[in-house]
């Protein structure tokens, strides 16, 4: 069996280590652009910042591993075009130039996702720079050495990473971003207040709200950011607006959604024989609505790469769809959240209530004891639970975890009432925050 992997970084090594011990027979041979793979993005803020001091830390694997694995590794190798019906792949060597073609037997395609570039102008001056993999990291470091006044464009995960990084490091920080609200695809108003206030008194400039026209530069260099309401100096800009499917080479070949991210079945199979695909460049199954959507996260990545694997010769491990789990540290706040956000269940077309507990996460008699904040979405009707976010100095955000696993199991609000957890003072109360939803919601 000969296997060809495209692409390379959780997915696609996740594809390729469980695979190579899966199929000790097979041929497996892995094309990247780059020289290297496995590198975890969401470790970038954390490089810049100066808290991770090195950066070999942030890669899990090695193309001398998955060699040592018996893995054909084609680093600095581009496929330029995918024949899937005839199951050919034109190939270029970066190094040398020379162009060649290759045949599978069954095709694994990991070839992730890319930063949204708007077409804007001034956007090819120089210091405005991407967020994604490894080369961008180092050149966002050398790049802020010498600069004062940094704008990030963008108010997801990865930008507002960047933000408290760069603020904490001194430097003078913008934050820009089209929607009023920063996370708001993750957090309700509630929370994001809470968020944005602490950003304000560590003096970061939110500007929220605005959409940004063009960039006006000297000598080549971007000098300003020029949104609909104002204007900004920039010596330094890091676009983070969002990211796109990076699938060119498989349009018009397997099904797509609108805007490229491949659909797989339950198996991780495509709308074509032998051909499967894992990661960012993939559509996944959305349990709170039980649809197709497209939502970039290393864990997804992981996850898929490996049932990729498992299932490349016969169905024997089925997707379990996906809640889009996720958290985020701010400043003292640990923030974490799963499923729908109330504002987003709506605009699904769910109708749905909420309940949201404040209370102090373990006994007043403790020497000390934090507040904290669950906010639950369910549906009226069924009383299913679709969302939760959680919010706390102390680190709860396990409890999402829990909040996941419970929308996975298309559990209900009262259901969440008397689920048994434990009690110990150290950790909780007795009624734990979660019980505590679901008996308020009753």
């Amino acid at each position: 069996m000969k296997i060809a992997v495209i692409g390379c970084t959780h997915a696609g090594t996740a594809a390729i280590v469980n695979a190579a011990k899966l199929y000790p027979q097979a041929e497996i041979t892995v094309y990247e652009r780059n020289d290297n793979i496995s590198f975890l993005s969401c470790g970038i803020a954390l490089y810049v910042g100066g808290i991770v001091k090195d950066v070999e830390g942030l890669f899990y694997s090695s193309p001398e591993e998955l060699a040592n694995l018996g893995v054909k590794t084609k680093m600095g190798h581009d496929v330029l075009n995918v024949d899937i019906d005839n199951k050919q792949l034109k190939v270029k060597d970066l190094d040398s130039g020379e162009e060649f073609e290759d045949g599978f037997d069954k095709l694994i395609i990991t070839t992730g996702s890319w930063p949204i570039i708007p077409k804007l102008e001034g956007i090819d001056l120089d210091n405005i720079v991407l967020s994604k993999n490894f080369y961008h990291a180092n050149d966002i470091i050398e790049k802020a050495k010498n600069t004062k006044n940094i704008v990030v464009v963008g108010a997801g995960y990865i930008g507002v990473e960047l933000v408290e990084s760069f603020e904490r490091n001194g430097k003078n920080v913008t934050l820009i971003d089209m929607e009023d609200r920063i996370l708001n695809k993750y957090l309700d108003q509630e929370y994001t207040d809470v968020a944005e206030q602490s950003f304000r008194e560590h003096g970061v400039t939110l500007a929220l709200g605005e959409t940004v026209n063009k960039f006006e530069g000297s000598e080549g260099k971007v000098s300003k950011v020029v949104t609909d309401k104002g204007e900004y100096e920039a010596d330094l800009v890091i676009m983070c607006i969002g990211f796109k499917p990076n699938t060119e080479l498989f349009k018009g070949q397997i099904d797509m959604l609108d805007d490229g991210a491949i659909i797989v079945d339950n198996y991780m199979r495509t709308s074509k024989e032998d051909v499967f695909a894992a990661g960012d460049c993939c559509a996944v199954r959305y349990n709170p609505t039980e649809e197709y959507r497209y939502i970039p996260l290393a864990t997804n990545a992981v996850r898929m790469g490996t049932l990729v694997a498992r299932n490349l010769v016969e169905e024997r491990t089925k997707y379990m769809g996906t809640q889009g789990t996720s958290g985020i540290k701010i400043y003292n706040h640990n923030i974490a959240a799963t499923g729908l956000t109330e504002l987003s269940a709506k605009e699904a077309g769910l109708e749905v209530e909420t309940v949201t507990v404040t209370d102090n996460y373990r006994p007043e008699f403790m020497p000390t004891y934090d507040e904290a904040i669950l906010k639950v979405v369910y549906e009226k009707d069924s009383k299913r639970i679709v969302g939760a976010q959680l919010m706390s100095e102390t680190d709860l955000t396990q409890s999402i975890n829990t909040m996941s696993v419970v929308i996975q199991n298309k559990m209900t609000i009262d259901e969440l009432a008397f689920v048994d957890f434990f009690f110990q003072p150290h950790f909780n109360k007795p009624w734990n925050l979660l019980n505590l939803a679901g008996l308020n919601a009753e």
